[in-house]
C-alpha cells in the first residue's frame, strides 16, 4: 500500500511538472493582446480575405513583431490568421 502511494505521488508530481514546464513555455510567446482596431487596417484586410466566413474580434502583438488576427468562423472553431507587419502571411490556423 505504501508503495502504491508513493508511486502515485511520484506521478502526480512529475504531471504536474511537464504541465508547469509546458504552460511556461508556450506562454512565454504569445505576445500581447490588442484590441483589433490596433491592427493595421490593411492587415485585418488580409486577414479577411483569406477567412472570409470568420468574424475577427482579437489580435495579438506577437514578441517577433507580426501580428496574429483571431476570430470565430460561423460553426464556432477559432481561425487565426499570423502576418508579419509587411503584410507577408506566416500561418492560418
Amino acid at each position: 500500500m505504501r508503495r502504491t502511494l508513493s508511486a502515485a505521488a511520484a506521478i502526480v508530481a512529475a504531471l504536474l511538472l511537464a504541465f508547469g514546464v509546458w504552460h511556461w513555455t508556450s506562454s512565454a510567446d504569445k505576445g500581447s493582446l490588442i484590441p483589433l482596431g490596433d491592427v493595421p487596417p490593411a492587415l485585418v484586410e488580409i486577414a479577411k480575405a483569406k477567412l472570409p466566413d470568420v468574424s475577427f474580434d482579437h489580435a495579438r502583438r506577437l514578441a517577433n513583431g507580426n501580428f496574429e488576427i483571431r476570430g470565430k468562423a460561423k460553426n464556432g472553431k477559432v481561425r487565426e490568421v499570423e502576418t508579419k507587419p509587411s503584410g507577408e502571411i506566416v500561418e492560418i490556423e
